[in-house]
């Protein structure tokens, strides 16, 4: 990967820049990126808006990246775009070797097929995350109308700076091009670069507790209850059905989105129906997702200590469980010991495995650091994936404790992929 926005406007600009034919939400951040974007979409569904939304990374299948109307495209789809765009994108992988430089990434090709689908079907709006930082990632040829910033916070050090004021100024880079910027929650050095970029821009952002925010939320059956406060106006009985305070903040970011989208902040609050309507048929795999009961076996895609945090709390505060096991793997050069401790008073048990991916840390080194953060007596070094979640699931059973041991499997989005691919397998095959 080299940071560098060349190779696909180089592509983009051969196609036409199919990303400048309709309007764009961008989305960047270090977490909740996904979901708020599912949410995004989802509400301008409810108003009768055709909606394209690419996400990443996915889970089970790479076409999970390109909805639709809140669809993935089907294969023969994905096949026809890619027949059609290939001969671009081999000229621009040519000329960039003869340069010296690298041919598109695999995150280079998905951008620019996800753009010239939408504008292929065509799309009224899309809906687009970004996949790492935002000045110089794949997504950023576009022009969007609204800019949105989800909590900043560490991960891809590598990529995008040791500091959180590093970090935040990578994704601040989706300001400069838009025309409305929502901010949600941020901590004060992050906020404090985001604010600097608006200033540049000459933009006045909608900030998270300030211009909109979260007036209350209760916890309901297979989800949340919300009451939020808009640009607009109160809205008020959203039924979300997602768990954790971190998926209500995300809500509230969504809407606000939308409301910069649908028009100017001084207009009449957007329609209750629609927006409830949104909000009740949001969908985000693998985030905080129950794939079974009896016991309870849940996945979130948390990789790093902000959504370990997050997980944490929404864990304690969304279910019952007396007891957690944990089935853990990470991949290499991520902040394992910062996600373990995270993690750790809520866990009672971890297992720990390896994700299906050559950037995979290896279990005996997470299991080395595993101990050091929880103590030996919490942590097994598990084997593969299934093997780790027969035992987790024994554990939980056997425990006998009064109001059940649920389990979580997390710390990748590689192994929840697997996970969900797993354990929805088994039960098909059991419905069989």
């Amino acid at each position: 990967m080299e940071p560098s926005l060349a190779r696909v406007s180089a592509v983009s600009n051969l196609l036409g820049d199919p990303q400048l034919t309709y309007p764009v939400i961008q989305v960047a951040g270090t977490n909740g990126k996904t979901s708020t974007a599912r949410m995004i979409e989802s509400i301008l569904r409810s108003y009768g808006l055709r909606t394209g939304l690419y996400t990443s990374p996915h889970l089970v299948d790479p076409t999970e990246r390109i909805c639709l109307d809140g669809v993935p495209i089907s294969s023969e789809t994905a096949i026809s775009a890619w027949n059609d765009l290939e001969p671009f994108i081999s000229m621009v992988d040519h000329n960039s070797l003869a340069d010296g430089g690298p041919q598109l990434s695999y995150f280079e090709a998905m951008t620019v097929m996800a753009y010239s689908i939408f504008a292929d079907s065509p799309v009224d709006v899309a809906i687009i995350e970004v996949g790492i930082g935002g000045t110089w990632d794949a997504t950023s040829v576009c022009r969007p109308q609204v800019a949105v910033v989800t909590p900043v916070d560490l991960d891809h050090q590598e990529f995008l700076g040791e500091s959180l004021a590093e970090i935040a100024a990578e994704k601040a880079g989706i300001v400069g091009n838009s025309e409305a910027v929502v901010l949600g929650p941020q901590a004060p050095q992050a906020a404090a670069v985001l604010m600097a970029a608006c200033e540049l821009a000459e933009l006045v952002p909608a900030r998270f507790g300030v211009e909109y925010g979260v007036n209350s939320q209760e916890l309901a059956v297979g989800g949340q209850l919300l009451s939020l406060h808009g640009l607009r106006g109160d809205y008020s009985n959203i039924f979300l059905p997602l768990f954790g305070e971190h998926q209500g903040n995300n809500a509230a970011v969504a809407l606000a989105a939308c409301e910069m989208f649908m028009g100017s902040a001084l207009l009449a609050p957007l329609d209750i129906d629609a927006v409830t309507e949104g909000f009740a048929n949001v969908k985000s795999p693998g985030r905080l997702e129950i794939l079974r009961t009896g016991p309870t076996v849940l996945v979130d895609a948390a990789h790093n200590p902000h959504g370990a945090r997050s997980l944490a709390a929404a864990l304690e505060t969304s279910f019952t469980f007396v007891g957690i096991v944990a089935v853990i793997g990470m991949l290499a050069k991520k902040d394992a010991v910062g996600f373990l401790e995270a993690l750790s008073p809520v866990l009672s048990q971890v297992i720990i495995t390896e994700p299906n991916s050559p950037r995979a840390l290896p279990a005996s080194e997470l299991a080395r650091l595993a101990t050091e953060v929880l103590g030996g007596d919490r942590v097994i070094l598990g084997g593969d994936l299934m093997t780790s979640l027969e035992e987790a699931i024994g554990l939980a059973d056997s425990s006998g404790e009064y109001g059940g041991v649920g389990v979580v499997v997390t710390g990748s989005v590689v192994l929840v992929g697997d996970a969900i691919r797993l354990l929805t397998d088994t039960v098909t095959k059991k419905v069989k």
